[in-house]
């Protein structure tokens, strides 16, 4: 994670950002997405969830995004590198997003289950899940809980922990101020900024910057600061090695925010290969949206792989 100095860097644009008028914000223009709708968990809530369409006979990917996002923000680019290929099925965590606003604190094992309720809703006996970031531990949590839905796992710019040194520490305290900063006003663009480089914004989303800001705000204050605690306590590192699930890892070699040597332990603990993005970091799927999505498409071929070959694993 960055050093301290990013906290004196991220306050500062909390201040500058806290003042933008809503006549600067342009008219939002989404980009093409796969059909979305709330579907009704029974005892749990409504979510929405965008599904794409596939042919039968092989495993639907679900796809679980990230911390601060939404469902359409990270997966935008998967969408299409997978119509006509497979079905996909992506849905907003609680507070974030579409997602359900729960009275509950947001708990990780809370969202995992979301995700098992939405699999037996739409009668998808298994599936491949695709985690990044936050999603990770999600996936992770649900192969855990609920192993018979779940055919292999695709985590991506994740980790067993997130929480082990001076560093990390300071910037989770940083949350309270970025909660804070939401909730006075800041705005659209104060997630998104905090989020990603917009000079660095892949030219397939230059039409949808608004758009993209938007989607960041709707993720709700109380959510933003209760799921970045959790993340903070997440340990995954006593019980993953024990899911023995089919498994390949998209790895962003140049992660500002999970570096790579923290991706890596997590990809030796599920025994799985990996797929390098070298000179990448943690806003890949916005900054590169195409090799993103390609690593994402490789990583759950590996899977394929392995399920067709039960008693061996892929290699990349």
């Amino acid at each position: 994670m960055p050093d301290p100095s990013a906290v004196r860097l991220y306050a500062t644009r909390l201040r500058q950002l806290a003042g933008r008028r809503p006549s600067d914000r342009p008219t939002a223009i989404a980009p093409d997405l796969p059909p979305g709708r709330v579907v009704s968990l029974p005892d749990r809530g409504d979510v929405f969830v965008r599904e794409q369409d596939g042919p039968d006979g092989r495993p639907p990917i679900l796809l679980l995004h990230g911390w601060l996002a939404s469902a359409e923000l990270n997966w935008f680019g998967t969408f299409d590198r997978f119509e006509g290929e497979r079905r996909v099925v992506a849905l907003d965590h609680r507070g974030h997003g579409r997602g359900m606003h729960p009275v509950d604190p947001f708990r990780l094992v809370d969202c995992a289950d979301d995700a098992a309720a939405l699999l037996d809703v739409l009668g998808i006996e298994r599936a491949i899940v695709a985690g990044f970031s936050m999603g990770g531990p999600i996936s992770l949590l649900l192969a855990a809980r609920h192993p018979r839905l779940v055919a292999g796992l695709v985590p991506a710019s994740t980790a067993l922990v997130f929480n082990e040194t001076l560093a990390e520490r300071l910037r989770w305290r940083f949350i309270r101020l970025l909660e804070l900063g939401v909730r006075l006003g800041a705005g659209d663009r104060l997630v998104a900024r905090l989020a990603f480089d917009w000079g660095r914004v892949d030219e397939r989303f230059a039409p949808h910057t608004s758009w993209l800001a938007g989607e960041f705000s709707r993720t709700l204050p109380r959510a933003l600061r209760e799921a970045g605690t959790e993340l903070s306590r997440f340990d995954a590192r006593p019980w993953a090695a024990d899911l023995d699930i089919p498994a390949a890892m998209v790895v962003t070699g140049r992660d500002s925010l999970v570096p790579d040597h923290r991706q890596r332990a997590l990809a030796a603990a599920l025994d799985a290969p990996e797929i390098l993005l070298g000179d990448q970091d943690h806003d890949a799927p916005i900054t590169a949206v195409d090799r993103f999505a390609d690593a994402i498409h490789r990583a759950v071929s590996l899977v394929d792989e392995a399920l067709a070959a039960p008693a061996g694993r892929a290699s990349a």
